[in-house]
């Protein structure tokens, strides 16, 4: 974990300098306000896993892997002449992960494209909230960098709320481009075909994965201790949607590289509510009904409870349960029918259930953290999963929260 407080100080001392010098030049007759530092986040969190069902070779073998990330996000607002608020956020996340499974990709070296990886992924994006006639409207720009793929990312959003901002609904559209480097097992390489290693990645495959998402929200404040929101999430993907250093092994004793349709369509249709027990307890509860075009359903409940233990201090208790079908292209190791046209043993996409719980603790005193006014909140959370399919996979997750205001 890394030392946060002194980078995320120095970045707000920073930007406020900066920002205490940028000015409108708006003609006399409207006051002319700075753009200033609205918020800063960050996110430092280490994960780790182990399990014995490892897609990679083939629905067997160790899942275990580690990876620490860690994200950076500053806001910016301003208000325009016409009194409307604009929001400029730019964020930053890096991964590094190490993968037993995936140097498992060519076990006969270390130096492949696999063991290790950073994953990069910045993002930008802005919003305008305009009170007169109730809108909001944004757009955010992303990219994403690892090893094996690039993505650029698009994303427009539009809210309207009533009257009496008691109701909301908020239309979403985006699309993520992808292009995905095949590096394949090495058994099962063409004559002539690069293994991805450094300075060995002349002659490999470079496949495109293209995704359409949208999304309708509805939310609603019922009365002064319930509120819900109702949300449906469309999306398409279309492009190489098997991962190509996935091994199936068959009845007959063969071995192949991962193979899916080309299409997939997916549904989730989500609710929320919140309910507030009094001035210390706060309900929050998620039911997720989900179903695609390849034969998964899935159906996922949560509840958080947060509770004020001071004015300062809150512990925010949680727990999720998902069940889902598999696809029908699932068999796990040496049962797939060699005649098949689709094949996977990735048990990510097989029949499970799985459970997540955990508790998180949040600290916001009036002073500030240790007494530093723009320190608003510090929030630590643990988190505990398992999955049952298979011989079972286990993680854990550690999260550490800072804001600054």
């Amino acid at each position: 974990m890394k030392k946060i407080t002194l980078t995320v100080a120095a970045l707000l001392g920073w930007f406020g300098s900066v920002s205490a010098q940028i000015q409108d030049s708006i003609p006399t007759g409207y006051k002319a306000k700075k753009l200033k530092i609205e918020e800063v986040n960050f996110v430092s969190g280490y994960y780790n896993q182990n399990g014995n069902n490892s897609a990679i070779t083939g629905g067997i073998g160790t899942e275990k892997l580690f990876d620490v990330a860690n994200s950076l996000e500053i806001k910016l607002t301003k208000t325009d002449r016409r009194n409307r608020v604009h929001t400029i956020s730019g964020e930053l996340n890096i991964d590094f992960y190490s993968s037993a499974s995936q140097d498992n990709i060519d076990p006969l070296t270390i130096s492949s494209a696999s063991k290790t990886d950073t994953h990069i992924y910045p993002t930008i994006s802005w919003n305008m909230k305009n009170d007169q006639n109730h809108t909001t409207r944004g757009a955010m720009f992303s990219y994403s960098t690892e090893y094996d793929y690039k993505s650029l990312g698009f994303n427009v959003n539009f809210s309207k709320s009533s009257k009496d901002n008691n109701r909301e609904i908020t239309f979403k559209a985006g699309t993520y481009q992808d292009t995905y480097t095949a590096i394949l097992p090495s058994e099962l390489r063409p004559n002539g075909y690069s293994s991805g290693a450094q300075g060995d990645k002349s002659n490999l495959y470079h496949k495109p994965r293209n995704t359409y998402n949208g999304s309708i929200s509805l939310s609603q404040i019922v009365n002064k201790r319930l509120q819900v929101l109702m949300i449906v999430e469309p999306t398409y993907q279309e492009g190489l949607l098997s991962t190509p250093f996935h091994r199936t092994y068959f009845t007959d004793g063969s071995e192949k590289v991962e193979k899916l349709p080309g299409t997939r369509f997916k549904l989730p249709i989500g609710f929320r509510g919140s309910y507030f027990l009094g001035d210390k307890i706060i309900l929050r509860t998620f039911y997720r009904f989900y179903a695609d075009n390849w034969g998964m359903k899935a159906h996922t409940f949560s509840l958080e409870t947060p509770i004020k233990i001071t004015p300062f201090v809150s512990v925010s208790p949680f727990y999720r349960f998902n069940t889902q079908t598999s696809i029908r292209y699932f068999a796990p190791y040496m049962q797939h029918d060699p005649n098949a046209e689709y094949y996977s043993s990735d048990y990510d996409l097989s029949a499970f259930q799985s459970h997540f719980v955990g508790s998180g603790i949040r600290f916001a005193p009036p002073g500030g953290i240790m007494g530093v006014r723009h320190f608003a909140s510090l929030e630590l959370r643990y988190g505990h999963f398992y999955r049952n399919a298979g011989t079972g996979m286990q993680s854990n997750i550690i999260t550490l929260a800072a804001k600054f205001k």
